[in-house]
């Protein structure tokens, strides 16, 4: 038979899901024929997340039908997803931390067959699709990037008829996004439907043969991207002219914020990367960009920045002038220095703590406490402050966290650690997951803490974000940290290279 002319793969009509007071959902209908690959766009908050755990078996409708190839069908659990073929990975990792990469796995597939025989089917779909996983390393061991390849290589092992993949290449390099690519473009040729959910426009044009856009969980319109520009699919997204993100004009040279001194640091987990002799210097009013495929060292270079793993010398990491390998955070932060981890639940915020306590988490040693008293006033305040200046959308300062969708908890999170004017901010993955209009506004608020005297380092795979708003750029592959370069004297394929482990001759890092 002619692909045209079967029934869709999976049809929606009036979906409509609602959580309290909040239309998640508002009549929503798209449809995915067999082996395409459709892009479904909008913002965060927009109503992506809750249409796919719809159709994912995760959440119900309150109406609205499914049909699945041409038959309509309630899907009343994930169980049921999978046994018709749907298979997901999602943003927001689904991986128990006390157990194994192959015990994850064999649990998402109920799994009969022997971990042993499970390991050696991992094994063989990560090297078909160049995804570096290890089935014998704990998750609570993995990086934010190699929890994701564990979701992807989860995903692939069944074999799937609907593919939904949310923001899937957020934590790879150019080149292993180009080869997560072609494996989607192969898994659609040969009949498996692809619904796709990313923030990099790029990405859907590059990728994608339709797209359905969301905006305040309704449908506002519908494209091919291959022939819409990357702005006419961003003003869908936000229904106005797209945001712009300017650098001020740069400062003098200013002081050293952040130096590290031949660092070299084993890892305290098993399968961790050891810092190798890393020297850097971050100037005030810079932004130092540090990319790297995750797994490299991202994680321990963070944790010995920020104060959570101590350094063997005092001065191997200098805060402001001051020796602070010794330093834990705390200390740290009254030197001056500011932290966005990767994980934004959990180590960024308390998903079940209101956002005025999650603003005091790391806030409380800037005036937040007198005399071991919390100043409510203040806090609430200084909550509020952050909603209204990164456009978080929540109900008030009172919402909890598990409330915010991914991109708005990162905006809050962001704006927590900016509204503490830190001498030095270290960002990690800043805009990871976040919607186009969100991440300009992150990357135009790290530009201005730099243009009003800051210095900024920021971990990131996103290479566009880097070469947007740095002023230096290094890579971080095997623990060792090449020579910083301005950021107009190189290039996207030269980094992506140095990322995928081809470190420049001169191999150890040096001062900016």
């Amino acid at each position: 038979m002619n692909a045209s002319a079967l029934p869709p793969r999976l049809r929606l009509t009036g979906i409509v899901k609602r959580y309290a007071a909040t239309l998640a959902n508002d009549g929503v209908s798209l449809s995915i024929a067999p082996g395409e690959i459709h892009a479904l766009l909008g913002e965060n908050g927009a109503g992506k997340s809750t249409l796919v755990k719809i159709i994912y078996g995760v959440a119900r409708p309150d109406a609205g039908t499914i049909e699945w190839e041409g038959k309509e069908i309630n899907i009343p659990d994930p169980n049921a997803a999978r046994r018709l073929g749907v298979g997901m990975v999602f943003q927001h990792f689904s991986l128990f931390e006390s157990l194994t990469v192959a015990e994850n796995i064999a649990l998402g597939l109920g799994a009969t067959e022997s971990i042993a025989d499970l390991t050696t089917r991992i094994a063989a779909v990560a090297r078909r699709y160049g995804l570096a996983v290890e089935p014998g390393r704990h998750v609570h061991h993995l990086s934010v990037g190699e929890r994701q390849r564990v979701e992807i290589v989860r995903c692939l092992l069944q074999s799937p008829r609907l593919l939904i993949m949310d923001e899937p290449t957020s934590v790879l390099t150019p080149q292993e996004a180009e080869g997560l690519f072609d494996v989607l473009r192969r898994l659609a040729a040969e009949g498996c439907s692809v619904l796709y959910i990313s923030h990099k426009l790029e990405e859907i044009k590059a990728l994608c043969e339709h797209a359905t856009v969301l905006r305040a969980g309704r449908v506002v319109g519908e494209c091919d991207p291959r022939i819409a520009s990357e702005q006419q699919m961003a003003e869908m997204m936000i229904g106005g002219a797209l945001p712009v993100a300017h650098r001020s004009a740069p400062l003098h040279e200013g002081k050293p914020c952040l130096q590290v001194s031949k660092l070299t640091l084993a890892s305290d987990e098993p399968f961790g990367t050891t810092l190798r002799d890393i020297s850097l210097q971050l100037r005030d009013g810079q932004i130092l960009g540090i990319a790297g495929v995750a797994g490299n060292g991202q994680k321990e270079l963070l944790a010995a920045l920020a104060g959570e793993r101590r350094a063997p010398q005092a001065d191997s990491v200098l805060v402001c002038g001051t020796p602070a390998g010794h330093l834990g955070p705390t200390a740290r932060r009254r030197l001056g220095l500011s932290f966005i981890p990767e994980e934004r639940l959990g180590r960024g915020a308390i998903a079940e703590f209101p956002l005025s306590e999650n603003g005091l988490l790391t806030a409380y040693p800037h005036g937040f406490v007198r005399a071991g008293l919390i100043r409510y006033g203040a806090v609430n305040k200084y909550a509020a402050g952050i909603i209204k200046r990164f456009a978080v959308k929540a109900s008030g300062i009172d919402a909890r966290g598990s409330s915010l969708s991914g991109g708005n908890m990162q905006k809050f999170i962001v704006g927590r650690e900016i509204g503490t004017n830190p001498r030095v901010l270290l960002a990690a993955h800043p805009t990871w997951g976040v919607d186009i209009g969100a991440a300009i506004a992150i990357r135009q608020a790290l530009m201005d803490l730099a243009a009003a005297g800051s210095g900024v380092l920021v971990v990131s795979e996103d290479l566009a974000e880097l070469f947007e708003i740095s002023d230096f750029i290094a890579v971080l592959s095997g623990g060792r940290l090449s020579a910083p370069k301005p950021a107009r004297e190189t290039t996207v394929e030269e980094v992506g290279l140095l990322m995928g482990g081809r470190m420049a001759a001169e191999g150890a890092a040096h001062a900016l």
